[in-house]
């Protein structure tokens, strides 16, 4: 969405520079050398120059929109992995607690290792 974004904004900012470099009448749209045909009038190329903002400022609303969804999931995925760090280190606590608690059962009912007898 992104690179949508840039390159509508792209395509937009070219057009102007186009325009804004080469018209030299304002009833002719010259772009970068070549006129377009269907504007002699000084409205259409008001007009012609109105579709352009439209859209630069709709890639400029992709690219914004693709920032704001790029960081939200980017802090989606942190809140993510910390969950699963404290999951995990809780696990663990667990786990050792429950050696623990093995280990002095396994000490008070096991009898004691005897030798072989040879």
């Amino acid at each position: 969405m992104i690179f949508l974004g840039l390159v509508l904004a792209g395509a937009a900012l070219a057009l102007c520079v186009g325009v804004a470099l080469e018209n030299g009448s304002p009833a002719q749209l010259n772009i970068f050398g070549h006129t377009v045909p269907g504007v002699t009038t000084g409205w259409q190329v008001f007009l012609a120059g109105v579709i352009v903002a439209v859209l630069l400022m709709a890639g400029l609303t992709l690219v914004f929109f693709g920032i704001g969804r790029a960081i939200r999931m980017r802090e989606e995925r942190r809140q993510i992995r910390e969950e699963a760090e404290e999951s995990i280190s809780a696990l663990q606590l667990q786990k050792r607690q429950l050696q623990r608690e093995l280990a002095l059962a396994r000490a008070g009912t096991e009898p004691a290792p005897q030798t072989a007898a040879r």
